[in-house]
């Protein structure tokens, strides 16, 4: 007779351990589900709100990828074409130029790098390179360049301001305080004018400046400023006459500041001293045209009846 097993608490076993395992993972959900409720509590947003900012990284995303595909087809380069003719053909398109605050250079100069926008349409006007290109001519300081709808292209030139005439050696250049060149000048145009000369001296523009504030009632009579030595300043006045002053900018100003009141007292421009030194401290040389011959001639034996 054939013997029969029950597999009945094998069974058991296993229901149970199933179970067993059922509730692990239960709990393990629960206790995941628990820590990531508890940081998304500490988010200023809620779940819904979390939501749409997946959603709309998600579809920023996708715009960004179909933005590259397009760009590498030409698609955005046909698009600027298109509607650059659209407002080419509504009259949005350069037919006037306007420029201000041209004083002191050629106008026509500053035409010269607009006119060539004539009949461009608007949305294809540089302004930025028609800054550029107006920034590089010498009497432009600063330019500001904007459409005017529906047909203007308005420029707006900030100009330089002269301040001396640099001699060179073949040549008298205008420049500004800066020390800026801006264009070559004619002895007859840049007469009264303030020269200054010597390797360097465009640079020492604003100190020269700030020298002859010292003086203000000398200022006005200095016709030329030469530049010694990178170091010190000549003074020229309108008289013809020369003042050699000291290096350093204090020691030079004080000199100067010395010079206007002695000149107040004893009138020494427009006198018999053609040249002034204050180089040395707490004194004056001055230069008489004639007298060393004149003390030569009374030292010589003809003149003291020698033989």
């Amino acid at each position: 007779m054939a013997e029969t097993i029950s597999r009945k608490g094998k069974g058991v076993r296993r229901s149970a351990a199933a179970r067993s395992r059922a509730d692990t993972a239960r709990r393990a959900r629960a206790r995941t589900g628990s820590a990531m409720g508890g940081a998304l509590a500490l988010l200023p947003f809620t779940e819904e709100q979390l939501h749409k900012v997946f959603l709309v990284a998600i579809l920023g995303g996708a715009a960004a990828l179909m933005w590259v595909v397009a760009s590498l087809a030409g698609v955005p380069a046909l698009l600027q074409a298109q509607v650059a003719s659209l407002a080419a053909d509504a009259g949005f398109e350069v037919r006037r130029v306007q420029v201000t605050g041209v004083d002191r250079m050629n106008e026509l100069k500053v035409y010269e790098r607009v006119l060539a926008e004539r009949d461009r349409p608007m949305p294809l006007v540089d302004v930025d390179a028609i800054r550029a290109d107006l920034l590089a001519l010498s009497w432009v300081e600063d330019a500001r360049v904007s459409r005017q709808l529906p047909e203007t292209l308005v420029v707006d030139v900030v100009e330089r301001t002269p301040r001396a005439v640099l001699r060179k050696a073949d040549k008298l250049v205008l420049i500004d305080g800066g020390g800026h060149e801006l264009e070559p000048i004619s002895s007859a145009n840049a007469r009264g004018m303030l020269k200054i000369s010597g390797p360097g001296a465009a640079r020492q523009v604003a100190e020269l400046d700030t020298l002859l504030d010292a003086a203000p009632a000398l200022k006005s009579q200095v016709a030329e400023a030469e530049w010694v030595g990178n170091r010190r300043w000549n003074l020229t006045f309108a008289t013809g006459q020369v003042l050699a002053l000291p290096h350093g900018d204090d020691a030079s100003a004080g000199a100067l500041v010395s010079f206007a009141r002695l000149d107040g007292l004893n009138r020494l421009l427009g006198g018999k001293v053609a040249a002034f030194d204050m180089r040395a401290p707490d004194r004056i040389y001055m230069r008489i045209p004639g007298r060393a011959q004149a003390k030569a001639l009374e030292a010589s034996p003809k003149a003291n009846g020698g033989q």
